[in-house]
C-alpha cells in the first residue's frame, strides 16, 4: 500500500507527473496508525498558474469534441474505478481512517456519480424560442463555462472530488482540482490517475496539492476559472464566496450542516433508533449531513433514549481496517482534541453525559449528551465527531422551532407513522433536503443536492450540474428584415 501512495505523491499538471516547487512538504499520515504514507512538496502559485493555463489551452478542443467521445472517456473512468476498486478501498481506509463499511459506501456512490456524469455529456441541449419580432428566430445554446476550479474536503474525498470533476469534464470544461491537505491522494492525484488511464487528453484535468500558506488566494483569484466549486466548512466557504464575488465568478458552495433527526410521538422507535445511530456515527460523525441533533417527542423519549444509548454503546471502536469496526479515527489529532474538549465543556456547563467518549490517539469513542440548555452553544454548531445531542420536545410545533433554530440548513429527517404528517413537518423545516422515515445521510446522482442558510449556495447532481458548469448564449437569427426607427 505504501508504494500506492508514494507513486501518486506528485503534482499533476498539463499531463505530467512532477514534484512541486514549494519550500515545504505536506506529510500524508494514516490517522489511525500514525504511519507516514507519503510526502508531497507543495505546488507554488506559479504552478497553479501553469495548471490553469494548461486547462485554458486545452479546453476549447475538448468542448468541440463529440459528446459521445466525451462519454466514452467517462465510461472508461468508471471501468478503471471498478477494476481498481479493492485498491481504492484500501486507500480510503488508510488515508482518511474510513471503516470498510464507509469505504464501500463511498465507492458505491462514486461509481453511481460516474455513470450519471457519462450520461450528462448528452444532456447539454439548446432551445429555439419564439420571438415577438416577425421573421426572427431565437436560439439558446448551452455551453461549457470553460475552466472550473474544484476544492474538495477530507471526509469523502474520492466521491466529493469526482462529484464536481466528472460532470464538469463531461460538459466540456477543463478542471483544476485542489484536494484537502489531509487527503491529497484519495481526493486528488488518484482522481488524476483514473482519468489518465481512461484516456482523458493531457491538460484537461490538473491536480495541485498545496496550501493557502503557500499560494494565498491565487487558486480563487486567477483570471482563468469562471466557476469555483468548493465543498467544506462554512467559515472557509464565506471566504471563497467573498473572493469569487469580487472577481465576478460563480461560486458553487456545499458547506456544513447541523441536521436534526426528529422522532414524532407515533414513530417506530426501534427503526428510528437504527436510523439515528447511523445518521450520527457514520464515518465518526465527520459528515456534513450527519444528525447532530436528535429531537425526540417526550411521549417516546424514555424508550428511545434507553434503546439509542444501548445501541451506541454496542458500537465497536478501533482499527478501521477491521471489518467489524464501526467507529475509526478522526482525521487528525487536532480534530480529536477539539471534539473531546467540546464534550468536556458541554458537560461542565450542565449537560448530562449518558455516554462520555474518551480519546485514544485519534480514536474518540461515542458520546451521547442530553439535558442541554436551550442556549447551549453546542446546539448551534456543526460537530465533526461522534457526539449525539438528544433534545426532547412537546409536539410538532416545538420540534419545528428547535429544528430551525440553527444557522445551517442542509439535511434532516422526520420519523412518524403517518407519512403525510412527516411531509408536512418536513416542509416547515428550512433545509435543502429532508427525509421521511429514513436517515439524514443520503446522496443520489439525479436529485438536487445542497443547502439553505449557511449550508451553501447552489445545487449539484442531475440537471443542477448543467446550471453549475454551463452557461447559456442567445443567438438570434433574422430571416426577414427588421424595421428600425432611424
Amino acid at each position: 500500500m505504501t508504494s500506492f501512495f508514494t507513486d501518486l505523491a506528485q503534482q499533476y499538471v498539463d499531463g505530467e507527473w512532477r514534484p512541486g516547487k514549494g519550500s515545504w512538504d505536506i506529510i500524508d499520515f494514516n490517522p489511525y496508525s500514525g504511519e507516514k504514507l507519503a510526502s508531497i512538496t507543495v505546488a507554488t502559485a506559479d504552478e497553479v498558474d501553469q495548471a490553469y493555463r494548461a486547462a485554458e489551452r486545452t479546453q476549447p478542443d475538448w468542448a468541440d469534441t463529440n459528446p459521445y467521445a466525451r462519454r466514452a472517456v467517462l465510461e472508461k473512468a468508471l471501468r478503471v474505478v471498478e477494476e481498481r476498486e479493492d485498491e481504492i478501498g484500501e486507500a480510503i481506509v488508510a488515508e482518511l481512517g474510513g471503516t470498510r463499511l464507509k469505504a464501500g459506501f463511498e465507492l458505491h456512490l462514486a461509481k453511481e456519480f460516474l455513470r450519471e456524469a457519462a450520461q450528462l455529456t448528452l444532456r447539454s441541449t439548446g432551445q429555439i424560442l419564439p420571438s415577438p419580432t416577425e421573421g426572427k428566430e431565437n436560439r439558446v445554446y448551452r455551453l461549457p463555462v470553460g475552466v472550473v476550479g474544484v476544492i474538495s474536503p477530507f471526509n469523502f474525498p474520492f466521491l466529493l472530488s469526482l462529484k464536481s470533476v466528472a460532470p464538469a469534464l463531461a460538459l466540456g470544461n477543463a478542471v483544476v482540482l485542489k484536494p484537502h491537505q489531509n487527503t491529497p491522494i484519495c481526493g486528488g492525484t488518484l482522481i488524476a490517475k483514473v482519468f489518465e488511464e481512461a484516456g482523458l487528453p493531457a491538460g484537461l484535468l490538473n491536480v495541485v496539492v498545496t496550501d493557502i500558506a503557500e499560494i494565498g488566494d491565487s487558486l480563487l483569484e486567477h483570471p482563468v476559472p469562471q466557476v469555483i466549486s468548493f465543498t467544506g466548512s462554512d467559515r472557509i466557504g464565506r471566504h471563497v464566496a467573498r473572493v469569487c464575488a469580487a472577481q465576478l465568478k460563480r461560486a458553487v458552495l456545499e458547506l456544513g450542516g447541523n441536521s436534526a433527526l426528529i422522532v414524532l410521538d407515533d414513530a417506530d422507535v426501534d427503526y428510528a433508533v437504527d436510523a439515528a445511530v447511523f445518521s450520527r456515527y457514520i464515518h465518526q460523525g465527520q459528515v456534513c449531513m450527519a444528525a447532530n441533533r436528535i429531537l425526540v417527542d417526550r411521549a417516546v423519549e424514555q424508550e428511545f433514549t434507553e434503546k439509542f444509548v444501548a445501541k451506541v454503546a454496542s458500537l465497536r471502536v478501533g482499527d478501521p481496517a477491521d471489518p467489524a469496526t464501526h467507529i475509526g479515527p478522526l482525521i487528525s489529532s487536532s480534530q480529536a482534541d477539539a471534539v473531546s474538549k467540546l464534550v468536556d465543556e458541554t458537560v461542565a456547563a450542565g449537560a448530562t453525559a449518558l455516554l462520555h467518549g474518551r480519546a485514544e490517539g485519534n480514536v474518540v469513542s461515542p458520546s451521547v449528551l442530553t439535558g442541554l440548555a436551550d442556549d447551549a452553544p453546542v446546539l448551534q454548531q456543526e460537530i465533526f465527531g461522534p457526539v449525539a445531542l438528544l433534545v426532547p420536545f412537546d409536539g410538532e410545533d416545538e420540534a419545528v422551532r428547535i429544528a430551525n433554530d440553527t444557522p445551517y440548513g442542509l439535511s434532516g429527517a422526520v420519523h412518524t407513522g403517518n407519512i403525510e404528517r412527516g411531509v408536512r413537518v418536513g416542509q416547515r423545516i428550512r433545509t435543502g433536503m429532508i427525509h421521511i422515515n429514513d436517515g439524514t445521510v443520503h446522496d443520489e446522482p439525479i436529485v438536487p443536492f445542497g443547502g439553505e442558510k449557511n449550508s451553501g449556495l447552489g445545487r449539484l447532481n442531475g440537471e443542477s450540474m448543467l446550471e453549475a458548469f454551463t452557461t447559456q448564449k442567445w443567438i438570434s437569427v433574422q430571416h426577414g428584415r427588421s424595421q428600425f426607427p432611424f
